[in-house]
């Protein structure tokens, strides 16, 4: 255990004095939870690990059916359709909640009882690696420690953010349009809570140790029910001061870094993921110096870059982002993906397209039947940064005649792409079953992000996905065929070696090659709906090639 490191980094934080107590605290909490650890992780099947990780993302009742709580028909779904091509799982947040499905958490330590229980995670955790959500910036307006704040008891009074007076938060930067400050009554009087993404979701204030030892108590005890990948939600916005932006401050990668050295000591094998949906060199900052933060960062920049690829058919400003990617050390990489819970964002790729061509990708979702959401500007005014809608319909007009066949091709070309660079593939439910925009969902929540969170009968699904005539068979045997190969292929190790091909604007072009140089595929992938080549293949419209060869530079 580097106590020398934790004394260091608490000290960072709250100063010599503070340090001191915490760092006893914090030695005891750890100790509390080794053995646990310990045993959870000497019992994974080792035998499961492959060479090339991919993770779906779904939420806890994703999957339905009559009396019988959630996790289990999750995990009986998941092992009957995706045990051979998927080999981890991010369940999303499936604890007590009150609002944003499931990211408003009122107890952190409990399973929503209509999910199931502790036991149910952990068996999922017996067939695919875990990722387990850590919402740390805030808490809920209708939990247990907020409801405790309202009534002034310790230690719960100081565990949010408060604000005194009026003081210029002008340069606070919002990812949404909701009020920064919402007034509360409380036992003491009349209270301005801090919150950043609605009033039912309060920030927690980090600048009291004893939040920060909470949290890392939870933590600990996420990863002693098997979690294998912690997601660090909104990690951002963690940390307050006035008169600064209050995101990325140096407090946050400081309680990162923290987090980082715990693990290395306690859990080597659970990786850090941050989700920060920013601008590309922001999110990378999160990798720290490539020891010392996260493990993987989301690749944000991945869904409107591979959208605006598609939709132009042109691949020049992906090959050229892309061939400009850079990793600070072999034990970083990126978690490419295309389609979440949450909408494509949008502030990711300012900087990188141009305003002309956001612009552009808006229109043609707004033309897709999608809904666009806003956010706050320093100057009152507001600008988009998400588009809300299913990948496979950003991707393709459903208004349109052209052929479903073509539809897939191209949906099936946006993930061959994703899985083509170096990374960590994350897939979510909808995208592996094909679905459309749920247009219901939205009139239904008044929430732009329920068009991309449906919930399924399991039979119903089961019965679509056994169908070869649906839209949902023929997508899921895409994935099938397409994962089995990325899976089995060293060259796509997540850590290994990549280059981009400049192979004409039609076509991406990604030379992959497994860690040590021995394996080595090329990808090529038409980004147009006309026949191209390159050399001497011949490429069909989205078609997808990928060529194992002993000696690829022969093809460059």
């Amino acid at each position: 255990m580097d106590i020398n490191i934790y004394t260091i980094l608490l000290t960072r934080l709250y100063g010599d004095v503070i340090a001191k107590e915490a760092i006893i605290r914090l030695i005891d909490i750890i100790e509390r939870h080794q053995n646990k650890i310990a045993d959870r992780l000497f019992s994974f099947d080792l035998s499961r690990d492959v060479c090339n990780p991919v993770l779906l993302i779904t939420y806890p009742d994703q999957v339905q059916t009559f009396n019988q709580p959630h996790l289990k028909t999750l995990s009986a779904f998941c092992k009957k359709h995706f045990q051979n091509i998927v080999s981890g799982i991010h369940i999303l947040p499936f604890f007590l909640w009150s609002s944003d499905d499931g990211f408003s958490v009122m107890n952190y330590r409990k399973v929503d009882p209509s999910y199931g229980n502790w036991d149910d995670i952990e068996a999922i955790g017996t067939s695919f690696d875990l990722m387990i959500d850590s919402v740390l910036n805030h808490a809920s307006a209708q939990g247990d420690w907020f409801q405790a704040f309202i009534q002034n008891e310790v230690p719960y009074n100081n565990y949010f953010v408060t604000i005194e007076g009026n003081p210029d938060l002008s340069k606070v930067v919002r990812p949404r349009t909701s009020p920064l400050l919402t007034t509360v009554q409380t036992r003491s009087g009349l209270k301005k809570v801090w919150t950043t993404f609605g009033s039912d979701q309060v920030d927690l204030d980090y600048k009291n140790p004893e939040v920060l030892l909470e949290m890392i108590d939870i933590i600990l005890l996420y990863i002693s029910h098997g979690a294998r990948y912690l997601r660090l939600d909104a990690i951002a916005y963690l940390w307050k001061e006035i008169g600064t932006s209050c995101i990325h401050l140096p407090q946050t990668h400081t309680v990162v870094q923290l987090l980082r050295s715990i693990l290395n000591d306690v859990a080597p094998e659970v990786k850090i993921i941050t989700e920060t949906n920013v601008p590309h060199h922001e999110n990378i900052s999160y990798f720290g110096n490539g020891t010392n933060e996260a493990h993987l960062v989301y690749n944000f920049a991945l869904p409107p870059f591979v959208l605006h690829t598609l939709l132009t058919g042109d691949a020049t400003a992906l090959s050229e982002w892309a061939a400009n990617l850079e990793l600070p050390s072999r034990e970083t990489t990126f978690f490419n993906f295309l389609a979440s819970h949450d909408g494509i964002g949008l502030n990711p790729v300012r900087g990188i397209l141009s305003a002309k061509e956001i612009d552009q990708l808006v229109k043609r979702i707004l033309d897709h039947g999608g809904l666009i959401s806003y956010k706050t500007m320093a100057d009152g005014t507001q600008s988009p940064y998400e588009m809300n809608i299913s990948y496979f319909d950003a991707v393709s007009n459903p208004n349109t005649d052209e052929p479903l066949s073509l539809k897939v091709d191209r949906f099936m070309a946006a993930y061959s792409i994703a899985l083509s660079l170096k990374g960590i593939p994350g897939i979510y439910f909808h995208s592996i079953v094909g679905s459309r925009s749920w247009l219901a969902g939205p009139q239904k929540t008044g929430q732009n992000r329920s068009i991309n969170r449906q919930k399924f009968d399991r039979d119903a699904l089961s019965s679509a996905l056994s169908n070869p005539d649906t839209l949902q068979a023929q997508v899921y045997r895409r994935f099938q065929r397409l994962l089995s190969q990325y899976r089995n292929a060293p060259a796509f190790h997540p850590y290994g070696n990549q280059k981009i091909i400049q192979a004409g604007k039609e076509i991406f072009c990604v030379l992959r090659s497994s860690c040590n140089g021995k394996d080595s595929i090329l990808c090529l992938q038409n980004v147009t709906s006309a026949c191209q080549s390159y050399q001497n293949i011949l490429l069909q419209p989205y078609q997808t090639v990928w060529i194992d060869h002993p000696d690829p530079s022969i093809l460059i």
